[in-house]
């Protein structure tokens, strides 16, 4: 696979999307204290190659006077620090596979052959469609010889995903635009429309008898609450590098499942919640890599993390195999 830069993938028009409903009610659900996560590197030395990057840091470490105290924003809403602190690599290159279809009143991205007999939703992070998320929705639909999927990413902000511009949370404004982003787009609430959405995929799509869902940071949360649901649609769940990580969710899990932590995920609180998994699992950190790097913080320019990028993709799709 090419090592290809990317950046926030080019759609059709923003469709409705079920303007004046609401969510049914899901019971609130309360996130463990997150612990406080390492600030990343400035931006520029994450953006260099690996090798200059050990020459910057040596070099800089020797000569530059010590940097300045980073503006950062604590976790809000229950979500990940990192969420609230890292801006995505914003590069360009991936040309999508799929399209874009309008599936029960949301804008979707679909990829996928027609006539596959398995389908994968991905719920992805808060920055909606960006090209290494939809690059990732194209691998895990080609990527298994024996078994293609069709995969679905619904737009649940409809067109309006958090801004790379709120980053970092320099500022008052930019702190209460993140902290209103959160608060409108609770996990809960978005839990609450998949299993009306999967209803809709299944009259679309009659020819697919599974349907297997995979959540990245924010989306993590959200495939927690949807598969410990009486409502539960599907069969298999992923979720990697998962924001508000709870124990007390694994316990009400039925179906086979892998969690994929990165290293800013709590150690604790991921075992905690493997113990409590009693269904086939699949539990494994990537301990040198950030919060986001399946999806659009992926900086596939560090051939490091395109090679786990590659790896937690490939390992999603060994655990669908073999629990799908």
């Amino acid at each position: 696979m090419r090592a290809t830069s990317l950046r926030r993938a080019s759609s059709s028009p923003a469709s409705t999307h079920l303007h004046g409903t609401t969510a049914p009610a899901l019971a609130p659900t309360t996130a463990p204290q997150l612990h406080q996560l390492c600030l990343q590197p400035p931006l520029q030395t994450r953006l260099l190659p690996l090798r200059n990057r050990r020459a910057f840091a040596t070099t800089t470490a020797l000569t530059a006077p010590p940097p300045p105290k980073m503006s950062t924003m604590p976790a809000t809403h229950g979500h990940n620090e990192a969420c609230c602190n890292i801006p995505p690599v914003v590069s360009k290159g991936y040309k999508p596979k799929g399209s874009y279809e309008e599936i029960g009143g949301w804008k979707t991205y679909v990829t996928g052959p027609a006539d596959a007999n398995k389908a994968i939703v991905l719920i992805y992070d808060i920055f909606g469609y960006f090209d290494q998320t939809v690059q990732g929705a194209d691998i895990l639909a080609y990527g298994d010889e024996k078994q293609k999927y069709k995969v679905f990413i619904p737009d649940w902000f409809k067109g309006e995903p958090c801004p790379i511009e709120w980053y970092p949370p320099n500022t008052e404004e930019k702190k209460k635009n993140l902290g209103n982003f959160f608060g409108t787009f609770p996990p809960p609430k978005i839990a609450g429309y998949v299993p009306d959405y999967v209803k809709a995929l299944k009259e679309k799509n009659p020819s697919v008898s599974k349907y297997g869902i995979i959540g990245m940071c924010w989306g993590g949360k959200v495939v927690a609450l949807s598969v410990k649901a009486s409502t539960n649609p599907f069969s298999v769940a992923a979720s990697v590098h998962p924001a508000m990580v709870d124990p007390a969710d694994a316990d009400g899990i039925t179906i086979p499942m892998t969690l994929l932590a990165s290293k800013e995920e709590p150690a604790d609180t991921v075992k905690k919640f493997e113990d409590a998994l009693k269904v086939p699992k699949h539990v494994e950190t990537f301990s040198d890599q950030i919060h986001g790097w399946m999806g659009a913080r992926a900086d596939l320019d560090d051939a490091r993390v395109k090679e786990e990028y590659e790896r937690g993709y490939k390992t999603v799709l060994s655990f669908f195999a073999k629990n799908f």
